[in-house]
């Protein structure tokens, strides 16, 4: 029997790994050709691999929780000649790549040679799309506890699909760790739906300490040094009593976009306060503040733009194309609104209140995740009043609202208190001059000041 090994496709573009939330088999299952084989978290959304191959399961390179880079072994399967099989030259779907070449190991005993076979199998895998480094790297997920539960990130991405809250799910793994079959369980039952009491957690048992582990204990709490000498590793005013928790998924890829943005844009910021007194009841203040960007983006389409910096070429768009910036648990996502500029402001409306359900259910195709023309942030929503908003390349530009307030503001004849949203227009330096930026925050404040 041919065993191959099936590493792990780009799925997205250019993301770098994916992270387990559940094998759909078991080693010793038979596994079909292109029936899901397991769901992998991206930092865009939850997806279904198919399995490529028709075959007995043997090994499985990680479990649920892990992290999985880009081109690294995900599973081995035993061929079988009596399955239907794949074509060698038909498309899988994925677009194919070589995977990067393994890195030399250090030199073993002569009395235990390695087989040539593992190294012949890797590079014929096909399943690396693009440019990707290849690894066979595995990261162990640890669970974090948020709003007292314990439970890696992945688990908390089935609950979230599921419906299930995990406060009212009773744990079953170590440490009180809610675990995938803990999540299944409670689906099935409905024991943790809303209104469901809270489960209950029996109080660990607290094993008594011996002498000897009380001695160790004191030795390295002793404050003296081997010297003898008074030492101190941490100031008096900290504390570690948290542990490491290893960023996947949303918080992943938002951490790697965030410092490209840092090292690639030469971002300057603009602010100002938008009066909004002379509004007549029922406005809408996301569509007005679409409505007002899409108008500034007419006007100053310098700032509609994509800027390549390492060409030197940027692209002004006819089109406006919005990325709304939507705050989750699971951290940033940046859905596109397209067409901004011919919606009414029933269709902005019910366009932004599709995007939010899609991306809290997790349910947004990958492609409403890219290719948006300028970005806004209401973050006044929570709290604030400006910020410095980060530009993420090829955009040019991101407006961001903060809170609204009353301030007193001067006209004839005395002083009015009228309400006000304050801007902050930031841009990239390099595609834009400062004159545009301003006169591009102008025509913002002017739509915003009308009444409706």
């Amino acid at each position: 029997m041919t065993t191959k090994t099936f590493h792990l496709p780009d799925l997205g573009e250019g993301l770098p790994d994916a992270t387990i939330v559940e094998w759909f088999v078991k080693p010793g299952d038979v596994a079909r050709l292109d029936e899901p084989l397991v769901s992998m978290e991206t930092a865009k959304a939850v997806v279904e691999v198919p399995s490529p191959f028709s075959g007995k399961v043997i090994t499985q390179h990680g479990k649920a929780g892990d992290v999985i880079e880009t081109g690294a072994a995900l599973v081995e399967i035993e061929i079988d000649a009596k399955l239907p099989q794949r074509a060698e030259a038909e498309a899988t779907g994925h677009h194919h790549g070589p995977p990067k070449p393994a890195k030399p190991e250090p030199a073993k005993p002569a009395a235990a040679p390695a087989s040539s076979a593992p190294a012949a199998e890797r590079s014929d895998s096909g399943t690396v799309v693009g440019a990707m480094q290849s690894s066979d790297s595995v990261h162990v997920e640890l669970a974090a506890s948020v709003g007292g539960v314990k439970a890696v990130p992945a688990v908390r991405a089935l609950a979230k699909k599921l419906g299930v809250d995990l406060s009212r799910v009773r744990p079953s793994g170590a440490d009180g760790v809610v675990t995938l079959k803990d999540v299944k369980a409670a689906a099935e039952a409905g024991s943790a739906k809303v209104g469901a009491a809270p489960a209950v957690q029996a109080p660990a048992a607290v094993p008594a300490a011996t002498p000897q582990a009380a001695a160790r204990a004191a030795e390295q709490r002793t404050a003296l040094s081997a010297s003898g000498k008074p030492m101190r590793t941490t100031p008096p005013t900290q504390s570690a009593s948290g542990q490491p928790e290893q960023l996947k998924g949303v918080r992943r890829n938002m951490a790697r976009v965030m410092a490209q943005a840092h090292a690639q844009v030469v971002p300057t910021t603009l602010s100002d306060d938008a009066d909004i007194h002379a509004w007549l009841p029922g406005n809408d203040i996301t569509v007005r503040l679409i409505r007002s960007l899409v108008r500034a983006c007419q006007a100053v389409p310098a700032l509609n733009a994509w800027f390549d910096g390492e060409n030197l070429t940027r692209t002004l768009h006819p089109h406006v194309d919005i990325g709304i910036a939507v705050d989750t648990d699971d951290g940033l996502f940046v859905p596109a609104l397209r067409n901004a500029d011919v919606l009414d402001a029933n269709g902005l409306r019910q366009a932004i209140n599709r995007l939010r359900e899609q991306v809290n259910n997790r349910s947004i195709p990958p492609e409403e995740l890219k290719g948006y023309t300028i970005s806004l942030s209401n973050f006044g929503i929570f709290a604030g009043r400006y910020a410095t908003p980060v530009v993420v390349p090829p955009t040019v530009a991101i407006v961001a609202a903060g809170k609204g307030r009353h301030q007193m503001t001067p006209v004839m004849g005395g002083f009015e208190s009228h309400k006000v949203i304050p801007l902050s227009l930031t841009f990239d330096h390099r595609a834009a001059t400062g004159g545009e930026a301003a006169r591009f925050l102008k025509v913002m404040l002017d739509d915003l000041a009308r009444p409706a």
